[in-house]
């Protein structure tokens, strides 16, 4: 039986030219880039390398990436290491409902030391509206941070006309971009953003790596301490395989992105479409147009996501069920419930995220199993009954 794979937005396989790419740093040219030695400077040489091919994906320069573990780093490093080095900038601070939790739960750490804090609702459609986002302005506002797009329901964010409203107020800009990057069109100059997180296994590359970048002349300073790498920004020896792969997936991105994206959309529409009309009491979650390539998530009356995840994967369909940060909780998804979804029906969610590898055949597997185990399930539900 063939292994379909629809959860890439929880992580994507690496790449094979990433893989190989990175494999040499783990053997012959295991240097440590702060060393003076050539085995060292070999290895410096690549971490550059990598950090070049990073700042093209996202249009920025090379001294504006800083080299994380990950996006959860990234985003925290953010948010909390900005608000400390910046003490007079203000202690109000705006976010969305439907932030990652790496977002949401940085700003309610804080909120708990004294920094007041600003949930915004978002629309049906998971929007985050510059209005209500200008509305809720204040002298005070020192930080915004609304994701570029959601990690869930796919909705992507106008994170320019955000930006424009919160550097009006006189506050920084921040953007969670981990489903985003490698997956649409990143220019952090054109976005006017002042930092965004991405994650290297969002986009085929090794897990435990990913970046900040932090527009020249916003003040940031190291989240944690001890040595002076990534300029003293993020101390600690550097990851050189990761940071290498990290590299090379971005590379890869920013050539194959048009056509990764055109025909991402292209099935994640026909597998909308296919859902939507083939089960009664299925609704989309999300923005219908404005959401990330192949990202389909829908909600079903009268059934529980565990258990379609659980008959999904009896035909070797992989698929998750809300955020897979959170998938062992029982509680539903506060994203589908920021968007008005009542509990009951915020219960029976599926994400179904496509990725370079899947192909119509997949498509085609998808459609022709969910509907009867919907229908086997609601057979069995005492809510159908």
């Amino acid at each position: 039986m063939r292994e379909i794979y629809m959860d890439h937005s929880a992580t994507t396989p690496v790449d094979p030219e990433v893989f190989n790419a990175m494999i040499p740093y783990y053997t012959d040219r295991f240097g440590n880039a702060s060393s003076i030695h050539t085995k060292g400077q070999r290895a410096r040489q690549a971490v550059d390398q990598a950090r070049s091919q990073a700042a093209e994906l996202l249009g920025a320069s090379e001294r504006e990436i800083v080299f994380t573990s990950g996006g959860t780093e990234a985003n925290n490093q953010a948010i909390i290491s900005y608000l400390s080095n910046n003490p007079d900038k203000g202690r109000h601070l705006i976010t969305s409902a439907i932030e990652h939790h790496a977002v949401l739960d940085a700003f309610l750490h804080l909120a708990k030391r004294g920094y007041e804090l600003t949930v915004l609702p978002v629309t049906a459609d998971g929007l985050v509206e510059p209005d209500i986002l200008k509305a809720a302005m204040k002298p005070t506002t020192a930080l915004v941070s609304i994701m570029h797009a959601n990690n869930e329901v796919g909705t992507i964010q106008p994170i320019k006309e955000l930006a424009a409203v919160a550097h009006a107020g006189g506050a920084v800009f921040h953007t969670d971009a981990v489903q985003t990057v490698g997956k649409l069109p990143i220019d952090v100059e054109e976005m006017d953003v002042d930092m965004l997180a991405a994650s290297s296994h969002k986009l085929y590359g090794p897990k435990g790596v990913g970046c900040l970048y932090v527009k020249r002349g916003i003040r940031v300073g190291n989240y944690f301490h001890g040595g002076g790498q990534e300029r003293g920004l993020r101390p600690g020896t550097e990851n050189v395989p990761g940071i290498v792969g990290f590299g090379t997936a971005c590379k890869l991105a920013h050539i194959n992105l048009p056509e990764r994206q055109t025909r991402l959309n292209k099935m994640g529409q026909r597998l909308k479409e296919g859902i939507l009309n083939s089960i009664p009491h299925s609704r989309l979650t999300g923005h219908p147009v404005k959401r990330l390539p192949g990202s389909v998530s829908v909600c079903f009356e009268f059934v529980e996501g565990e258990s379609i995840l659980l008959m999904l994967d009896s035909y070797g369909i992989m698929a998750s069920s809300g955020s897979a940060c959170t998938s062992g909780s029982l509680d539903p998804s506060h994203v589908l419930l920021a968007l008005g979804l009542p509990h009951e029906i915020a219960h029976g969610s599926l994400r179904l995220t496509l990725g370079k590898d899947n192909t119509e055949e997949d498509v085609d597997k998808v459609l022709e199993v969910l509907p009867n185990i919907i229908q086997n399930l609601r057979g069995m539900s005492p809510l159908c009954n």
